[in-house]
């Protein structure tokens, strides 16, 4: 196997399996500046496949999610339900479901348990996940592209590998 495509498939693996983790993963943005500051990957490929490993993640957390709703209290239960046929009846409600998955600056996998939880539909809220995803990542991946292309590239990966940032990721 090309170590390209290696490449590219742990960079599908590792965001797909971060997307699918429900609290506490870091944030995907920052696996793609990583990929983008130490290889060579074409920018439109990094962007294709962590998107495509988000939206698969994120489908998989939500539908998790829909298993456990049978024990969560009937009250939430009620509520969820009635959120549920809130925006499948009205258009507009779920037109503005479909946006928040698409420039929601809330963490992505809290909206995804939530619509697990809720019953959604979720292929229109997936597509808006992946799209918004291509947005945002093509922006994380050039600008990682064009650090790397510069001193402060070095500067920012001196600080991102040091003991003592490390230490304070892991602290704070």
């Amino acid at each position: 196997m090309d170590a390209w495509i290696a490449s590219y498939l742990a960079l599908f693996l590792i965001v797909f399996l971060v997307n699918l983790t429900p609290a506490f993963a870091p944030p995907t943005w920052s696996i793609i500046v990583l990929y983008g500051l130490h290889t060579e990957l074409d920018l439109a490929g990094v962007v294709l496949a962590a998107a495509s490993a988000s939206a698969l993640g994120r489908t998989l957390l939500a539908l998790a999610f829909r298993y456990l709703g049978d024990r969560i209290p009937q009250r939430m239960r009620d509520n969820l339900c009635a959120a549920r046929e809130a925006f499948h009846e009205n258009r507009r409600n779920g037109l503005i479901a479909v946006a928040v998955f698409f420039v929601s600056p809330l963490p992505s996998a809290q909206l995804f348990e939530a619509a697990g939880l809720a019953g959604f539909r979720l292929l229109p809220l997936v597509t808006a996940h992946f799209i918004g995803r291509l947005f945002t990542y093509s922006f994380y991946s050039y600008t990682a592209h064009e650090l790397k292309e510069s001193s402060f590239g070095e500067v920012i990966m001196d600080n991102l590998t040091s003991p003592i940032s490390l230490g304070l990721q892991v602290a704070t």
